[in-house]
């Protein structure tokens, strides 16, 4: 199985800089050191001397999580070298946070075994740190053979990605059980893993409550809200995805919210903006852009976020948020980080992504599911015109993270003997 997995991937480079080249029409990132996902490697990626712990974090939301391990590797190892691998242009660009950290930066290669070979030549990891479900077989079965330990760490599988890698399991399960140990968020995520094939699994918890909120996003979120007008009230929908925007605007033409409250619409994938800005302009709604100098007057009824790196200062702003991908079954996306500043949350009916965290923060009175775009305009007016359960809703966040946090010392202390 993995031969044809191997000639699949062999049948489609040959594309993949074609495909690099489009995306980065929109998100430039993306046609920056291509050779380095080839296995090829310019003079500014340097070699690494002495131990190098390879932490891959594929895209943005990843990165951010692994703050507290990147730190705590750099505290605990100072000979260490730290290497930070991505597979996304937003995911590399936040990985630049971790500058003075002995961070080198580069992109995972394509999983072809001459590139996987490279990679492995150059850096010489003494262990991999795979973040979350970043799982490449052909990387998997190389690093066994050389003698070096993978771990899956803040690790997480939803109902839905385990019956998808049951259909393959002639290539999961050797995979799976080429790992030198996983960590899991949840109970259900290690019993998902457990029965696919994983060895040595424990349940450490999420990483997501454990990152902090740096103060240069509180302060940006603060002279955004200034910008917006401190006498508006906003509701931000945050990581929306492709048909969510559609029905939060039709909600909205149906019930309009007072003239006070502003949306601010952050779509999840950046090559969107563009597209989502005109939608906002077709529905006769008065838009400005994030990154413009428009001023946001009294008329202005929507601001499209269409930065990449400020979602915490975007949710610094909010008065409530919602967390897109969960309108539509798409799974949903994080929800811990406008909890963790506090920010009355709301959520959709599909949420399998991050189903126990969702659940633990309902019940905690930290968020609320909604069942459709309909219900989520008339809780935002409900919650817009009342401060009081908006301010219960933020101490009943505020007391949910501090039950949840500690995960980092939990995966430090199963991974730290291991290493």
């Amino acid at each position: 199985m993995r031969t044809i997995y191997t000639l699949l991937w062999c049948l489609a480079l040959p594309l993949l800089p074609l495909r690099l080249w489009w995306r980065g029409r929109r998100e430039p990132g993306y046609r920056a050191h291509l050779g380095e996902r080839f296995g090829i490697y310019a003079d500014d990626v340097p070699r690494p001397a002495g131990e190098v712990i390879w932490i891959h974090a594929v895209s943005l939301g990843e990165t951010r999580a692994a703050e507290p391990l990147v730190r705590r590797i750099a505290g605990e190892r100072p000979q260490a070298t730290i290497l930070l691998t991505s597979m996304t242009a937003t995911g590399r660009e936040a990985g630049r946070a971790y500058a003075g950290l002995r961070v080198v930066q580069a992109w995972l290669p394509y999983d072809a075994p001459f590139a996987v070979r490279a990679f492995l030549d150059r850096f010489r990891p003494r262990a991999g740190l795979l973040m979350e479900t970043e799982l490449w077989p052909n990387l998997v079965h190389a690093c066994r053979n050389r003698g070096v330990p993978v771990y899956l760490v803040n690790a997480r599988m939803s109902a839905k990605s385990a019956t998808g890698y049951r259909r393959f399991q002639a290539l999961a399960r050797p995979m799976l059980e080429a790992l030198s140990g996983v960590a899991a968020q949840t109970p259900a995520d290690a019993a998902r893993l457990e029965a696919l094939g994983a060895r040595d699994v424990a349940v450490t918890g999420s990483l997501k409550f454990d990152a902090a909120v740096p103060d240069a996003m509180r302060e940006l979120g603060a002279a955004l809200r200034a910008r917006l007008g401190r006498d508006r009230t906003v509701w931000l929908a945050a990581s929306t995805r492709d048909g969510e925007e559609a029905l939060i605007l039709d909600a909205l033409a149906k019930a309009p919210l007072p003239d006070s409250a502003l949306l601010l619409l952050v779509p999840r994938h950046p090559q969107r903006f563009d597209e989502v800005f005109a939608l906002v302009a077709s529905r006769g709604l008065a838009c400005v852009r994030r990154t413009s100098d428009a001023p946001v007057g009294a008329a202005t009824r929507v601001m499209l976020g269409d930065s990449l790196g400020e979602m915490l200062a975007y949710c610094a702003t909010a008065d409530v948020a919602f967390v897109g991908g969960s309108l539509l079954p798409l799974g949903g996306q994080n929800l811990i980080e406008p909890i963790a500043l506090g920010v009355p949350t709301l959520v959709g009916p599909h949420t399998f992504n991050f189903a126990e965290a969702t659940e633990r923060a309902i019940e905690a009175g930290a968020a609320r599911r909604v069942a459709d775009a309909d219900a989520l305009v008339a809780e935002v007016s409900r919650l817009l015109g009342n401060p009081s359960e908006r301010a219960a809703m933020a101490e009943s966040a505020r007391t949910f993270m501090t039950a949840h946090r500690g995960a980092a010392d939990r995966l430090w202390g199963w991974l730290e003997p291991r290493l």
